[in-house]
Order: structure tokens, then C-alpha cells, then sequence
């Protein structure tokens, strides 16, 4: 998935265990031979902002060092990127290792471009957080690694929140929804900006549900909207998004939200870290007063449900070296490096004990602890038909918000969201 990372507003990312019996510092045996892979160089894709300069080059160093080889990264524009990568797969000297979106790993995985990683995942992935694994798995079988991962927290505006008296962020959704009647009571602020079409936001309320957005019927996927659980998480929405003054037809791009934030009169929006960056660009005064805290959820021990947004790491099924690649993987992924670039980056690592490496990053220490109960879209190939203009997901929410039932809404965009995942993958 396309996303922003801005060291300065701590959206960073972070590694996984060498091995699950023991070393981790990746300085494992490389190849058996004095020679390991001498002569060999890996080719390696990642994403522009996935890893910083030093990362790339402590990496380099420990598998050189490792396996005799030569690595050569080479960083690629999220612009363009799936057409060039489905190309690069399909020729006879595709990348070798390469950075791939979680919600976009299914879809490489169904048409045969990504090695079987079930060895690997044995190998060093016993403690990998299930949440953030989910993605790379597809029929079964393990196609990907996971990387890296970010998701949606509260920004809000300290100074607005103090002028309403509330001393303590709240820890659950009853208190969170309390503390913005406040300040729509108490200040002249609007308490919470939340576009009718913050869909995202509302894909992890149904995360937080259980409930999924599709469902099988017999042998292909069909809308699940009508589902109890998706419209108990749509009612959520609705009572938040009934306390901004937000537009119920436009998403939080339109306008960016964090402009909106950034002119001092709004007490909190759902956004991920980097949106911060938006708001002081448009007004330098306020970094001061913007903070950061986990979306609360129904109760006090469980944070809400939210969107996880990252990348995996995959290996080509056409790459002649997968076996090298593993070896890549092994560093790249041990508790040393995405230890490294969780701290570089402030990205959430895909082992919960690497994120020790947050501490001190306000928006990765909000955003770390709903990870383990946070989720994706559907991962199905089918699903990428969905999210296309006019998203049916956003028409729904839009219906509800003007006055539709639930199940009204869901009957409303039925047909097309169907249509768009009947069709051809």
C-alpha cells in the first residue's frame, strides 16, 4: 500500500527474528565453503522511503559479510509500481528479493510470481505477530514476509482539549466520544473532523467488529454489508462523524485533513502519523500543540479495530538465486535490522518485542499498540476491483450518513460491489 514516511512525525517500521532457536543478529553460517556465494549479486527492490540509507548499508555489510555475494538495492516509485513489477515478474531475470504491498501480496501470489516461503517462516517466524503475517499468507501457504506496518491514530490539539478541561486522553470509546461533547460544549472548536468517506478508518471499526466485508457464496465472493457486525461498526461512525462538521460525501483527502487540523480550530482527527507534516506545513505554530494517542475501543484493555497498512518482502519465483534470497531475508529480517529500522523509520515491527524500538516516537508509540488486533481489507485478488472510483464502500457510508438504514445502504451498492468482484483477476 502507497504511503508517506516522514522520520520526523516517527511513521517507521521494523524486523523480525534470525532464527526462532536462537541467534538473531543475523552473523548466522551462510552457504557451507570457504567461497559461500562469491561472485553472486543479489538484486533487491524497495520502495522510495521503505529504508533509510543506513539501514540499507548495515544490511549490505552483514550479508556480504555472510555469504561472500553482493547485494544491490535498487529503489523503486510507488507510481506505476504494480504494472512494472507484474512485467519484471514475468521475464527471465526478474529482482530477486522485492518489497511488496500487504493488500497487493494476494494477487502476485495467485498468478505464480511469488516462491513458497513455508522454509523461512520455520526458520526465523515463529514470533511474528499474526495480524501483521496474515497478509502474506495466501491458500494456505506462506508467499511473502512480513516488513513493515503503520496504521491510524488520534492526532488532536492539546490546546483545544486543555480549554475544555480534559487533563487525560481517554482509554475507551465512551470516554473518547464523552471528551469531544465536551469540547463542542465548552470551546468554539469543532470536536472531531471525520469526512463521511474516512473508509479506512471505518474498514478497522469493522475489524474491531468481526466482521468481514465479503463472503463466499458458493464458488466466488459476494458483498457482506448487510452483515449485522458491518453495520454496528457504520453506526459508530455515524455518531462520530455526527459531531463534525465535515462534508459526508468526500474522504479525508478532500480536502486533506490535516490542512483542515492545521488552521487551529478542530479538536481531533483519525489519521495515520505522517498527517501531522500536512498540518504544520500549513501552519508552522502548531507542532506545538499536536499530540497522539491509540483510537479507543469498546473497552479500556482493547484498542479499536484499525487498518494495517505495510509491505512484505517476497522472493521471485523466477529469481535463479531463492536460495540466497533467504539468506537476504534472514538478515534483513532478523531482531538486529528491523530492530534498526523500526527505530530509523518509526514504523511498527512485525514482532511485538522489537517494538521497544519505538519508545520515544509519540505517533509509533500511539500507533503500536492496536497492530495486534488490526487487520486488512479482504485478501483476495478480487478485492483491488472494489477500492476503484467510485468505491461502493464510500457510496454506502455516504447513504448511511444521510439518512439510509444500514441494510438499505447495502442493498443500494449490492449489485456493483458484486460486479466488481466478479470480475476477471
Amino acid at each position: 500500500m502507497k504511503r508517506k514516511l516522514i522520520t520526523a512525525i516517527g511513521v517507521a517500521g521494523m524486523m523480525i527474528s534470525l532464527a526462532a532457536c536462537g541467534g538473531d543478529n543475523g552473523d548466522g553460517d551462510g552457504k557451507a565453503g570457504a567461497d559461500g556465494y562469491a561472485g553472486e549479486t543479489l538484486t533487491v527492490w524497495v520502495m522510495d522511503g521503505s529504508s533509510p540509507d543506513q539501514w540499507q548499508k548495515d544490511v549490505q555489510a552483514a550479508f556480504e559479510q555472510k555469504t561472500k555475494a553482493k547485494v544491490k538495492f535498487e529503489v523503486q516509485q510507488w507510481n506505476g509500481i504494480q504494472q512494472k513489477l507484474t512485467t519484471a515478474l514475468s521475464e527471465e531475470n526478474p529482482p530477486d528479493v522485492f518489497e511488496i504491498g500487504n493488500t497487493q501480496t494476494p494477487a502476485y501470489a495467485k498468478t505464480g510470481g511469488l516462491a513458497d516461503l513455508a522454509d523461512l517462516k520455520t526458520q526465523i517466524g515463529a514470533d511474528w505477530a499474526e495480524s501483521l503475517n496474515e497478509s502474506s499468507i495466501y491458500d494456505g501457504k506462506q508467499y511473502a514476509a512480513p516488513w513493515y506496518f503503520a496504521n491510524r491514530v488520534v492526532l488532536y490539539n492539546k490546546k483545544i482539549w486543555a480549554e475544555a478541561g480534559i487533563k487525560d486522553t481517554p482509554k475507551t470509546r465512551d470516554e473518547f466520544y464523552a471528551d469531544l461533547k465536551q469540547i463542542g460544549e465548552k470551546t468554539d472548536a469543532e470536536p472531531i473532523y471525520l469526512p463521511g468517506q474516512n473508509w479506512y478508518h471505518f474498514v478497522g471499526l469493522t475489524i474491531g467488529e468481526g466482521a468481514e466485508l465479503v463472503k463466499k457464496d458458493g464458488d466466488k465472493y459476494v458483498s457482506n454489508l448487510a452483515d449485522p457486525k458491518v453495520a454496528a461498526a457504520m453506526e459508530t461512525y455515524k455518531k462520530f462523524q455526527a459531531l463534525s462538521k465535515a462534508p459526508k460525501d468526500k474522504d479525508e483527502a478532500t480536502p486533506q485533513q490535516g490542512e483542515v487540523f492545521g488552521k487551529g480550530n478542530v479538536g481531533a482527527f483519525i489519521g495515520m502519523g505522517w498527517e501531522a507534516g500536512i498540518a504544520t506545513k500549513a501552519n508552522p505554530k502548531i507542532e506545538k500543540e499536536i499530540g497522539y494517542f491509540t483510537i479507543p475501543g469498546a473497552t479500556a484493555d482493547k484498542p479499536e479495530g484499525v487498518f494495517l497498512g505495510g509491505s512484505n518482502l517476497a522472493v521471485a519465483a523466477g529469481s535463479k538465486k531463492q536460495e540466497l534470497a533467504k539468506e537476504f531475508l534472514k538478515i534483513a529480517l532478523s531482531d538486529k535490522y528491523e530492530g534498526e529500522l523500526a527505530k530509523l523509520n518509526g514504523v511498527i515491527p512485525n514482532k511485538e518485542a522489537l517494538q521497544t524500538n519505538l519508545k520515544g516516537n509519540a505517533v509509533a508509540e500511539a500507533a503500536a499498540p492496536a497492530a495486534a488486533g488490526g487487520g486488512t481489507t479482504p485478501l483476495i485478488p478480487e478485492w483491488a476491483a472494489v477500492e476503484n472510483a467510485p468505491n461502493p464502500v464510500k457510496t454506502y457510508m455516504t447513504a448511511v450518513l444521510n439518512g439510509k438504514s444500514p441494510a438499505e445502504a447495502a442493498k443500494q451498492v449490492e449489485d456493483e460491489f458484486n460486479k466488481r468482484l466478479a470480475q476477471q483477476q
